[in-house]
């Protein structure tokens, strides 16, 4: 069935060539016909599932395993050397680093090294950006550590973090913190190590089985709800958080970790109240590592376009600590923490504790969601500005496999890391074989340098930790920009760090996510609604508030809603409306019928008084204008409250002899005034394609109409 959306049916109306000649030629626009059979569908999906061409298996593979298209096309010449530096250079700086987030994740310094060593090189096979660094992230680490340290309690071990001991990897000494009856529960397996890598893991691996599901079904559009604003909001909440967490050991204080909300203002507490107990030589070494990291950092980045390669400061200071605290015997002397020992080569393989995923996954749902959502943005980010194009749902593959099958080799969460890709970027990266090599430089270190960290103090890793925190922290200077750019993002943001930080990461995710939809909505619940203004010698019209020297047509107001009209905006939308063209139908109504009823009193007490001509002329006062005419291209959709209320609109309207016209709708909502029986039989003359165009029909009607009315 042919759809007519203008005046093709007016001109039927009209006699003569002159009022033919006030109309715009009507266009004629012929839906395509949509088969909706369901049958059909299923029928055709089936057939292209189930149907195997070698072709099609071929790019299935080739999809699934990106290595498969790059490596062959791999250029020796002009790619290897870039990879190598950049590849040695960022294994130079995780490793520091890995060390160091171990503890925020509540877990032993070599499952850090694992977790890095894994994650390179798995997404190196499955990753389809050439330059994202994927390891171990600050924020990830805090999030899998509470995690670890609520289950670690709940089992019945303290919740330092695991101990100083020889890590023994099967776990033969049971811890003496645990209870006869947890014991008996974890069957004298688990010492208090192995137990918090166990629940690390088992975390991990469910966040991945989260990230491959949503691949599998394609929900990438999750991300969308976490906008940048909340996700920096985010980042720098939860880096309030971290630091906050490793403030005990710069100080070297013996405390427990609180978790759980309010965990910053109780961590605060617990620090000030065993003040008194600092020891004095884990606060020295930090402020000496403060001095010295802070200051080289801020070199790097100030002359990161003369140098070739970032100076590895963070290597340098945990080697010089090293040195210092093993000739200087500071554990001996002054009782300062250390890593303790840091075993070579790997654990064998074991799976996750299948007991404890009960527990564990509704945990792992916002790692999972931040984890892919922070990688497929970086993706995104790097691909767009060297020219080439990333998938997102083989990005959350990767990250996702990243996560599952470390999770059987004693590994933790991973997802890509901003100040390492930067690193990996500037330093010359072309593909991801910079990766292989950043693995083959840690794989060194797991099998003949890492026992040599025995002496190194904590509080060293915890300064490079907090560190690497300048970047969150930073974001304060930036507000009064994202101010100026959007109040909106603001409130947003300065909403999601202080809940991410004053109650929980997991609850300030939430809340961030909850507030920025609820902006939106009401974005949409009062949304800018204008009165339009006609650019002379033009088809063109625009808001008479916002520029200058726009005529009206006379007799005709045009007004534009700009937002969807649904249930939470209709009443907007009306008063609105009525008070941008000073007409309010109903009260016109009111005022005409209280004038009639007035003027029958007064026609029975005096029938030829003045006052009757008063109300006689009261009652036909002219409104000012015949037509309005309804701009709705910004109108994206109609729902049954909106159809109803431009129903309702309509028919107030016309009870007081205005018409209303309209313009720009999109396909969908003409749509759903077709389905919710908008237009009455013929009135379909009344949707145009145009503003222009409707206000010519509505100057034509009203010439058509006085000639009549002349006769």
């Amino acid at each position: 069935m042919a759809e007519f959306n203008n005046v093709h049916s007016v001109t039927e109306m009209l006699e003569g060539d002159d009022a033919k000649r006030s109309f715009h030629h009507g266009m004629f626009l012929e839906p395509q016909e949509k088969k909706r059979s369901m049958k059909a569908w299923v029928v055709k999906q089936a057939k292209k599932s189930c149907s195997c061409p070698p072709a099609k298996v071929k790019d299935w593979v080739f999809s699934f395993f990106p290595v498969l298209q790059w490596l062959p096309k791999y250029k020796l010449r002009e790619y290897l050397l870039g990879d190598i530096m950049s590849g040695v250079i960022v294994g130079v700086l995780l490793v520091p680093q890995s060390i160091a987030y171990s503890l925020l994740a509540g877990q032993e310094p070599v499952y850090g090294l694992y977790t890095s060593f894994f994650a390179s090189i798995i997404y190196f096979i499955f990753g389809t950006s050439r330059h994202i660094s994927v390891g171990i992230f600050g924020v990830i680490c805090l999030m899998v550590g509470q995690v670890v340290d609520r289950e670690v309690q709940k089992a019945g071990y303290d919740i330092e973090p695991a101990g100083l001991g020889v890590l023994t990897g099967t776990a033969a000494y049971v811890n003496t913190t645990v209870s006869p009856a947890n014991q008996t529960l974890q069957k004298l397996l688990c010492d208090k190590s192995c137990y918090a890598i166990r629940v690390g893991a088992t975390v991990t691996f469910i966040a991945g089985i989260y990230q491959v599901a949503m691949g599998f079904f394609q929900v990438g559009f999750v991300s969308v709800y976490l906008s940048d604003s909340l996700l920096s909001g985010f980042v720098t909440g939860a880096s309030f958080t971290i630091l906050t967490s490793q403030a005990k050991y710069l100080l070297g204080l013996d405390i427990p970790r609180s978790g759980g909300i309010g965990s910053l203002i109780a961590t605060w507490i617990n620090i000030f109240r065993n003040i008194h107990k600092t020891n004095i030589c884990d606060l020295i070494t930090s402020l000496l590592c403060f001095l010295v990291l802070i200051p080289t950092k801020e070199l790097n980045e100030h002359f990161k376009s003369r140098l070739k390669a970032p100076i590895p400061v963070e290597l340098v200071v945990i080697v010089a600590a090293t040195l210092a605290s093993h000739f200087g015997k500071l554990r001996e002397t002054y009782g300062s923490s250390i890593a303790g020992h840091i075993p070579t080569g790997f654990l064998p393989p074991r799976p996750p504790d299948w007991n404890l995923i009960p527990n564990v996954a509704l945990d792992a749902i916002p790692i999972a969601i931040i984890g892919f959502a922070i990688t497929v943005s970086l993706s995104e980010m790097f691909a767009k500005k060297h020219g080439y194009s990333v998938k997102a749902n083989q990005e959350m593959y990767a990250i996702g496999f990243c996560n599952i099958i470390p999770s059987f080799f004693h590994c933790f969460t991973t997802s890509a890391a901003l100040a390492k890709t930067l690193v990996k970027e500037s330093t010359g990266c072309r593909t991801q074989m910079s990766s292989m090599v950043t693995s083959l430089v840690i794989l060194l270190v797991l099998l003949v340098i890492a026992p040599l960290f025995y002496s190194l103090q904590k509080c060293v890793l915890a300064v490079i930790t907090i560190v690497n925190l300048r970047g969150a922290l930073r974001k304060f200077k930036d507000l009064p920009k994202m101010w100026h750019l959007s109040r909106v993002d603001t409130v947003i943001w300065l909403v999601t760090m202080v809940a991410s930080a004053l109650i929980s990461t997991e609850i300030g995710l939430l809340v961030g996510v909850c507030f920025s939809m609820l902006c939106v909505i009401f974005r949409t619940q009062r949304p800018e609604a204008l009165l339009l203004g006609w650019v002379a010698e033009s088809e063109t019209y625009e808001s008479l508030s916002v520029y200058k020297n726009l005529q009206t047509k006379p007799g005709i107001v045009v007004f534009r809603f700009e937002a969807p009209l649904y249930y939470i905006n209709k009443e907007c939308f009306k008063s609105t409306l009525y008070k941008q063209t000073g007409v309010n139908p109903v009260w016109v109504k009111e005022a005409k019928k209280k004038a009639a009823k007035r003027m029958l009193r007064e026609k029975e007490v005096d029938s030829g008084g003045n006052q009757t001509s008063i109300s006689l002329d009261f009652v036909s006062e002219p409104l000012g204008f015949h037509t309005v005419v309804i701009d709705c291209c910004a109108v994206q959709f109609l729902d049954t409250a909106g159809i109803r209320t431009l129903k309702e609109v309509c028919k107030d309207y016309g009870e007081i002899d205005v018409q209303v016209l309209l313009a720009q709708c999109n396909p969908s909502v003409r749509s759903s005034l077709i389905r919710g029986e908008f237009f009455k039989e013929g009135e379909d003359h009344l949707l145009f394609h145009s503003v222009h165009q409707a206000v010519d029909f509505a100057l034509g009607a009203q010439g058509h109409s006085r000639t009549n009315a002349s006769k």
